[in-house]
């Protein structure tokens, strides 16, 4: 529909593009809860004059009971594109002209939008949740108006006020007449006088209802007293128990009983399960007929109205004029008015852009028919609105560019990793530690030091050949190994082919095998009659390798046919003592130097056979069955997306959630269980007062949300689902968040809480035996500034030095440098460095505690071989030694309490020669590999280093500057080639 910019009112030139980021990983964002939404993506109009006129952010979240608003929300997504969410809000007192008016300039806004806006009419008193949760905690509306002879209420001396707060994840806040019949058992009242606010709490509200009403008395602490003023709480009952109650109840003229009332007709609700479906023909809702609700009933030139009791929704076609749209908003104003239904919600969408409670209200939506609107399609509305005179910039926004994603968690803590063989579960040597099959189920448990307490997560790994006797087995027992810890560790769920980026971080080195080993797996094949294809180290084997650093690496072994070759990676095939390895022409350097680093692992002891696409052997056809297509596309992953955050409900295996929006940590209260979703991964937290039989039941709740696909985006059965309790978050979830880590420690239930929050001047209480973790700055890893640092892992690149923690995988390649003969790491040696605090003394008791901790840990589940993150350091290596001094600066003695560390420093920066100052040199025929006479004490792996000049310029035909710019995996190729490596 071609949109006129003569019937788009000046005001909104340039509306939209005022865009709110998402807050998924942007924990830097701050902004004000209760004013002044410099960060909100809020625009606002009321209509003056039957003009709208823009108010500024400093009057945000102020209404008035005599005008009406239009209002803006946009948010710039993950994806890169804007999403819009227009409201128009009516004061109670406002005229029906100003209301209509409301109504039609919403409709142009959005059609100068592009329509792709989401519509909604909010009656005072009645407005959905989504709008209010723009103004957390609540808005108060004020008397006065700007039409029909109102006037603003001025500024004058302080009057006693009484409102009824309802709602147990947003608020609704009425005026009620100040009087003792107001006052009831079932609501939540809040009386503010010139000295004191009280909170008088109905003994039948809800603990949560308490809590948000304490939101509300300290914005109107804020607001209308300059914070201060004291606050009282009463409780309904408890007569005068104390001052405060008597000091409350003397407002009222003394203590006396309430009576039971009668059911307030505001309460009343509407029939949602009764549907009635209209067409929009010259201005009427005429009502159609239908059996069943299908997408099919729809006519793209044409306004529906679907009638729902509480939601009434308005569809327009993407065909239909402005006029047709401005006829169809008319229409459904008179319904609802016909009908006096003044709590009910309208809300308007756009052929293409129906929102999932829309499309959750017909028997069958096909998803194949919505109409996306693209990055082009987008530019074309924007083409299209410029040369009608509307400014867009801001409208089309350039594709994000693709970011790593981060694992938030340290990778250097200590792992243990058993498989399941029926109802046991056996732990794996640490050589095997990453090395999965796809037919069996493992178990893992990983502890890793946070910045005040050890961390630590259990987790299941499901093989997508795995029998499903062995995953029940495999949850059972992780199930019991948190329930042991008082349920304090993070719970995983994770299938095969649904890794996540902390899965990978873990295991950093990880290896899929095909076939299984345990008892389950084996006798399905032989019930099926299916042939056994498990990996044998002399077989045929084809592995595809990807990841993107030495933190994040994995070889996937795929069926031995041409066909799963792809350009895109690099493979490793193997045939008993012969190795190939092949490069796609799509691939970079990274990752031929990864796959390099995998052969470490897969063939260690082995000479390789290096192909590149396009130059193969015949053999290496043969092996694979001959010469065949193949794709060239990388393998696409499903990317996070917004972040919602879901309350739920669960009783007799029916499960009922509720979408939080806007939410804040605040959100989550501790009676609760709540969900969040980013499509990609999902995480169940677990209030510390929730009862245990739904503490137990945290996993089937998380499943049982993805099979029911609330957000009807086709989330994967086997997507990740991550159990947390309170208290015990990680920073992969708390990245969501602006996080607070001293709230998810407190004592007490959520009205406790809040109580202490809004008595001690908005500093939360915590329990004296816990303290709270610091949450650090966006980020892979954890670093706090002045404290000894743990080894950890850095990103990788070619051009920089690369630091890495001490893995099961590298602890595994470690053990290849006490043997000469064996093949080693594509790079030069590690460097080990310990990091001596100042405090001896104290860190060695606190270092005494951390292992006995983590000793008593594993030790509870089984005895098994040491640690995969102890020792195992190289003979060669333990001259390089060398101490890093403590800071004798610091300020904060508690930093300097930190355990003693191992960096582990891989590589030597490429790109610049390495210093050989001091290094012998050594015949050429005494450093090659195999010689009869080798020479002891020297780098393996730098065996070049000891030539003389000459002999190195003879050996490389080149200069030794020129060769240590080379990348890794050419330097090796060549030292292989001269049995130097």
């Amino acid at each position: 529909m071609a949109v006129s910019m003569r019937d788009l009112d000046p005001a909104f030139q340039g509306a939209g593009q005022k865009a709110y980021p998402s807050l998924c990983g942007l924990l830097f964002i701050k902004f004000a809860i209760y004013k002044n939404n410099i960060y909100s993506g809020l625009e606002i109009w009321r209509i003056e004059n039957f003009h709208p006129v823009l108010i500024p952010n400093s009057s945000h979240g102020k209404f008035f009971m005599g005008d009406s608003y239009v209002i803006l929300k946009t948010t710039a997504l993950k994806s890169g594109a804007l999403r819009f969410d227009l409201h128009y809000w009516l004061g109670k007192d406002t005229s029906q002209d100003e209301a209509g008016t409301a109504a039609i300039k919403t409709v142009e806004l959005d059609a100068a939008l592009g329509g792709r806006a989401v519509q909604y009419r909010e009656a005072q008193g009645h407005e959905t949740e989504k709008f209010l949760s723009y103004f957390k905690p609540c808005i108060i509306p004020q008397e006065g108006g700007v039409a029909t002879g109102f006037k603003h209420a001025e500024a004058e001396e302080h009057q006693t006020r009484l409102y009824v707060v309802k709602g147990k994840h947003v608020v609704h806040v009425k005026e009620v007449p100040f009087a003792r019949s107001t006052l009831s058992h079932d609501d939540i009242f809040i009386l503010d006088t010139n000295s004191k606010i009280f909170q008088f709490n109905g003994s039948n509200s809800s603990i949560q209802e308490r809590a948000k009403a304490l939101e509300v008395v300290q914005y109107i602490k804020d607001t209308y007293h300059d914070g201060k003023c004291d606050v009282a709480t009463v409780e309904d009952g408890k007569l005068m128990a104390d001052a405060d109650a008597g000091e409350f109840w003397g407002f009222f003229g003394g203590f006396a009983p309430l009576p039971r009332k009668a059911a307030n007709t505001d309460d009343k609700t509407y029939d949602s399960d009764s549907t009635k479906l209209f067409c929009v023909e010259k201005g009427q809702a005429e009502p159609i007929e239908v059996e069943s609700l299908t997408r099919d009933l729809f006519d793209t030139t044409k306004c529906y109205i679907l009638d729902c009791g509480l939601e009434v929704f308005v569809w327009m076609g993407r065909n239909t004029s402005l006029d047709i749209r401005k006829s169809a908003s008319g229409a459904v104003e008179e319904l609802i008015r016909a009908d006096e239904r003044p709590k009910s919600h309208i809300i308007r969408v756009m052929e293409g852009f129906e929102t999932v409670m829309f499309k959750s209200k017909f028997e069958s939506w096909p998803q194949a028919n919505e109409l996306a609107l693209s990055e082009d399609g987008r530019g074309k509305v924007a083409a299209l609105l410029k040369r009608q005179g509307l400014n867009v910039k801001g409208l089309v926004k350039d594709a994000p560019a693709k970011e790593e994603p981060q694992p938030y968690i340290d990778c250097t803590g200590n792992l243990q990793v058993w498989r399941v063989n029926g109802d046991e579960k056996t732990v794996l040597t640490d050589s095997d530690q990453a090395k999965f099959y796809s037919g069996d189920c493992y178990i893992f448990q990983y502890s890793y030091s946070g910045d005040e307490k050890e961390e630590h997560i259990i987790g299941t790994w499901f093989g997508k050949q795995s029998v499903e006797e062995e995953r029940t087995h495999a949850t059972s027992m992780a199930s019991k190994m948190v329930e042991s810890l008082k349920y304090t560790p993070v719970q995983a769920r994770i299938y095969e082919e649904k890794e996540t980026i902390q899965f990978y971080t873990i295991f950093q080195s990880f290896v899929v095998f095909k076939g299984g080993l345990s008892t389950g797996y084996k006798n399905y094949l032989t019930e099926n009659e299916i042939p056994d294809e498990t990996y044998t180290e002399d077989g045929v084997a084809l592995f595809r390798v990807q990841g993107s650093s030495p933190d994040n690496m994995q070889a996937i072994q795929v069926d031995t046919a041409a066909s799963s070759l792809n350009s895109a990676y690099c493979y490793i095939l193997q045939s008993d003592s012969t190795v190939f390895t092949w490069s796609g022409n799509l691939t970079s350097t990274v990752d031929q130097e990864l796959m390099e680093r995998m052969l470490d692992l897969i063939k260690p002891n082995l000479q390789t056979k290096s192909h590149k696409e396009g130059y193969e052997s015949e053999q290496f056809w043969e092996l694979l069955g001959g010469k065949t297509e193949y794709s060239s596309n990388k393998i696409a992953k499903e990317a996070e997306t917004e972040p919602h955050l879901f309350a739920c409900s669960f009783s007799n295996d029916d499960l009922k959630v509720t979408e939080i929006y806007s939410f804040t940590q605040d959100d989550l209260m501790t009676e609760d269980i709540f969900i969040l979703s980013c499509h990609t991964e999902l995480f169940v937290w677990i209030g510390k007062q929730v009862d245990t039989k739904n503490r137990i039941h945290a996993l089937a709740i998380g499943e049982k949300f993805v099979q029911r696909d609330f957000l009807l985006e086709k989330i994967s059965l086997e997507a990740p689902i991550y159990v947390i309790m309170e208290g015990s978050e990680p920073q992969f979830f708390t990245r969501f968040f602006t996080w607070d880590s001293a709230k998810s420690v407190m004592h007490g239930n959520s009205f406790q809480r809040k109580l202490s929050i809004v008595k001690n001047g908005g500093a939360p209480t915590i329990d004296r035996d816990q303290k709270p973790k610091r949450r650090i700055a966006v980020g892979g890893r954890s670093s706090v500034p002045d404290k000894s640092q743990r080894s950890r892992s850095m990103s990788f690149s070619p051009d920089k030095v690369r630091v890495r923690g001490r893995s099961p995988a590298f602890n595994a390649l470690a053990k290849n440098f006490e043997n000469t003969n064996s093949r080693n790491l594509s790079t030069p040696p590690p460097m080990v460095r310990k990091v001596y605090p100042k405090s001896g003394s104290s860190d060695s008791a606190q270092l005494a505690a951390k292992s006995s901790a983590i000793a008593a840990l594993t030790a509870s589940f089984d005895k098994s071989p040491k640690s995969a993150r102890e020792g195992l350091i190289p003979r060669s290596l333990k001259a390089n030694q060398e101490k890093q001094q403590s800071d004798s600066n610091s300020k904060d003695s508690s930093m300097r309490n930190s355990i003693e560390s191992l960096t582990i420093e891989e590589d030597i920066k490429e790109g610049e020669a390495e210093d050989d100052e001091g290094l012998p040199t050594y015949p050429f025929e005494r450093l090659k590999i195999g010689c009869e006479d080798p020479i002891a004490e020297i780098d393996v792996t730098k065996r070049e280093a000891y030539l003389s000049t000459e002999e190195f310029r003879e050996k490389f035909n080149m200069e030794r500057n020129a060769f240590y710019k080379l990348p890794k995996w050419k330097q090796n190729k060549l030292k292989m080639a001269i049995q130097l490596f």
